[in-house]
């Protein structure tokens, strides 16, 4: 989930950082655009998705199927993810997880599809009864999906039955980036970041907002602080959970440099997150920024894919680590599941892992985002920023807390306070 640039010297010069069924009425497939076309199709098309039963047997039989490496040779998580918790996955996966679940929940909420630049966008789209209600858009990350938020739309949507109040009502639109779950896979380069974050403000005006905010974190961050960047004439502020604050002298020294020297307490604890992260976890960006094209296990083998997409940031994977051991977290074994699941049936181990060959983006340093920015800090992220940093970085700093318990998946994980949050955000700007 992190947006690093495609070398070791690049990552940490910018910032220490088919068988889709049932779409209505086109398929998944991204058609490239037609030059010279006279009429753009801006239509919004209804959108459904149903797995074949066919497509679930194959799942299960290639879970089954696994050739297992031999264990790690260590106590602890430094080789990767243990042979255990995989075991205790696949188990579960073949022989108890029910995809039906996630899929009628999804067939409960309003989905779309429409084609903006060459590429069908697919995105959840649920409007408050308030009249009021604040449009805003909501981006994932890798290696996530729409299925992070699932659990804050109706807070967010109907406050009044959550805790709030009717001046907190948004209307909230979910999109799945390109080469991600249910949105097209692009037939063309050139697709990121700043490209996606100019779809959106056109997704937006397409849905007859004027006014509205955008929220992120890891790549939704990169693409909500572009459009703060691109300044598109409806967006009003940004709220992120992993914001790109970084000082330069930090970047230096995570880069090689000497050690910085009179930090504060918090200053410290976000280096020390820093320089674990680069040290020992940055692999899956290096492979994907540099050579997604050879990740060919992701979209053949079930358990490779579940244990790339594990191996994220040490947080995440104990707290999964921990799950599967049957202990009771924010996240649980469906949730685990139900993301991996949409990752298998849309085939988008490699596309979505093409994002990271894409992005130039220096990802943890400061943008130089002049509008108003919220940003919630949570303990158990890649780091967790510090106000001071914070505040250097975004001169409009509208909003800043930290949170006493969340990582990296904060919407999913923490969704009571992600949807607190939200509320505070963005209240000076209604």
């Amino acid at each position: 989930m992190s947006f690093l640039t495609n070398s070791v010297a690049g990552l940490l010069a910018m910032s220490a950082a088919a068988v889709v069924v049932s779409l209505i009425p086109t398929n998944l497939a991204a058609q490239p655009a037609v030059a010279g076309a006279a009429t753009e199709d801006t239509a919004i098309r209804p959108f459904k998705f149903r797995a074949s039963d066919e497509e679930l047997a194959d799942l299960k039989r290639r879970i089954k199927a696994t050739k297992w490496p031999s264990r790690e040779l260590v106590a602890d998580d430094s080789q990767g993810v243990r042979l255990a918790t995989m075991q205790k996955l696949a188990g579960y996966w073949a022989n108890e997880y029910d995809w039906r679940k996630v899929e009628q929940r999804l067939a409960t909420l309003p989905q779309f599809v429409t084609n903006i630049d060459g590429v069908d966008i697919h995105f959840i789209h649920v409007k408050s009864k308030d009249p009021n209600a604040l449009p805003v858009i909501i981006t994932h990350g890798w290696p996530g999906s729409i299925i992070e938020q699932l659990k804050i739309i109706e807070p967010l949507t109907n406050p009044t039955a959550h805790g709030g109040t009717a001046d907190d009502a948004f209307d909230v639109v979910i999109p799945s980036i390109p080469g991600y779950g249910f949105s097209g896979k692009p037939t063309e380069l050139g697709w990121d970041p700043q490209r996606i974050a100019r779809v959106w403000a056109v997704l937006m005006d397409r849905l007859g907002y004027k006014k509205y905010v955008a929220q992120g974190g890891d790549w939704g961050d990169a693409i909500s602080e572009q459009m703060a960047l691109q300044k598109p004439a409806g967006l009003l502020g940004i709220h992120t959970n992993m914001p790109g604050t970084l000082p330069d002298n930090i970047s230096a020294a995570l880069a090689g440099g000497p050690a910085p020297t009179g930090l504060s307490g918090d200053e410290k604890y976000a280096w020390d997150q820093l320089d674990f992260f680069y040290k020992h976890r940055v692999g899956y960006a290096q492979e994907m920024g540099n050579r997604p094209q050879t990740l060919y296990a992701l979209d053949d083998s079930p358990i490779g894919l579940a244990a790339w997409m594990l191996d994220h940031d040490a947080a995440s994977q104990a707290l999964i680590g921990r799950v599967f051991d049957g202990q009771s977290e924010g996240l649980t074994r469906d949730d685990i599941l139900d993301n991996v699941t949409l990752y298998w049936l849309t085939n988008t181990g490699v596309s979505s892992a093409r994002l990271f060959w894409e992005s130039k983006l220096a990802f943890f340093a400061p943008k130089g985002v002049t509008i108003p920015v919220a940003v919630s800090a949570f303990p158990d992220e890649i780091y967790t920023a510090p106000r001071s940093w914070t505040e250097k970085a975004f001169p409009k700093l509208i909003h800043y807390n930290r949170l006493p318990k969340g990582g990296h998946f904060a919407a999913w994980e923490q969704p009571q306070f992600f949807t607190e949050e939200l509320r505070a955000s963005f209240k000076s700007l209604r």
